[in-house]
């Protein structure tokens, strides 16, 4: 049974966003539309993104067995001070966690943290394992800009190690950052393809050279988007470590301590990042509700993979991650 690993659920958190004349915000359009105004794009806000039932029937006609749904980190809620939105973070978790008890296991989570107070967000977590059978959390992936960023989060990653966790990393904001600037032109590509896809790359880098990996065996880490660019850019990578510092081999192996998920890619970018990662190292993701192709799984479908690598991508490896921190 397919099983996707990547989508959102925003129940809970649309009177919040109405409320709110900055981004993130949501205010109807000129039909009388709700439209999300995130960081970087705006998207009419459909059924998928607050209705259970009509998730299910998504799922349903997409042929998809299981679903992860995560708190929306990208909006970059769970980076705002503690006072402004602890309150409305914990109410989501709750909920999230009482849709997923109720949907005979079709439905799975992660939860949302209160980051800009990393003491905070480590009980949240430790609350969200242990009382609320959530899988884990989502983290913005602005922290895994640098190595010395994410640093900060090390109590948050040995509390994750203590529980057991699975981290999401997304791109989404860091503490005391504002949304992006829109570029002069081409704005919704440069900023939600190009450069998006780059910042993906440099958190992966920074996962693979800091240590983060190697002190925390219990936490299981998913990167979104197959890793963004990195798996494109593999060869000059190595190349250029063999040719500067052949002493120290860009350390490719590492990669494979992650996982990777296909949301909003296609089937030539898995092909390349099967051949990079290994199959046993992606999941498909659907990216769902802000994406929500027709068939998701013509992705895996279409793909030069063999029967055995589409099987681990569609649902083996999701299959093992959710045993493991159920």
């Amino acid at each position: 049974m397919t099983i996707d690993m990547h989508s959102h659920y925003y129940g809970g958190l649309v009177e919040a966003l109405r409320q709110r004349t900055l981004r993130p915000y949501i205010a109807p359009d000129v039909d009388g539309r709700d439209v999300l105004n995130a960081m970087t794009a705006s998207t009419t806000v459909s059924t998928g993104y607050t209705d259970v039932p009509s998730r299910l029937a998504y799922l349903d006609a997409a042929a998809i067995g299981t679903q992860l749904m995560t708190f929306p980190g990208a909006l970059g809620l769970d980076v705002m001070p503690v006072a402004e939105v602890a309150g409305t973070i914990r109410a989501f978790n709750d909920r999230l966690a009482a849709i997923c008890r109720a949907s005979a296991g079709r439905l799975v989570g992660l939860a949302g943290l209160p980051l800009a107070d990393v003491g905070m967000a480590v009980a949240e977590l430790r609350r969200a394992r242990r009382e609320l059978g959530l899988l884990g959390a989502i983290l913005p992936g602005n922290f895994f800009l640098s190595i010395e960023r994410a640093g900060a989060l090390r109590p948050l990653f040995a509390a994750a190690d203590e529980v057991g966790t699975l981290f999401m990393i997304h791109p989404g904001l860091a503490p005391g950052e504002n949304p992006p600037a829109p570029f002069p032109d081409c704005s919704l590509y440069r900023s939600s393809v190009l450069a998006l896809q780059a910042s993906i790359s440099q958190m992966c880098l920074t996962l693979i050279f800091g240590d983060l990996l190697d002190s925390h065996g219990n936490v299981a880490i998913q990167l979104v988007n197959l890793g963004g660019t990195l798996p494109f850019i593999l060869e000059r990578l190595e190349a250029v470590a063999r040719s500067r510092d052949p002493q120290s081999p860009f350390p490719s192996e590492r990669l494979r301590r992650l996982y990777y998920d296909t949301a909003s890619l296609g089937p030539r970018a898995l092909q390349v990042a099967v051949q990079v990662f290994g199959p046993d190292r992606i999941m498909l993701g659907t990216d769902y509700p802000i994406l929500a192709p027709e068939a998701p799984t013509d992705t895996v479908a279409r793909a030069k993979i063999d029967g055995a690598e589409r099987a681990l991508v569609l649902d083996g490896n999701a299959r093992s991650l959710i045993s493991r921190f159920s």
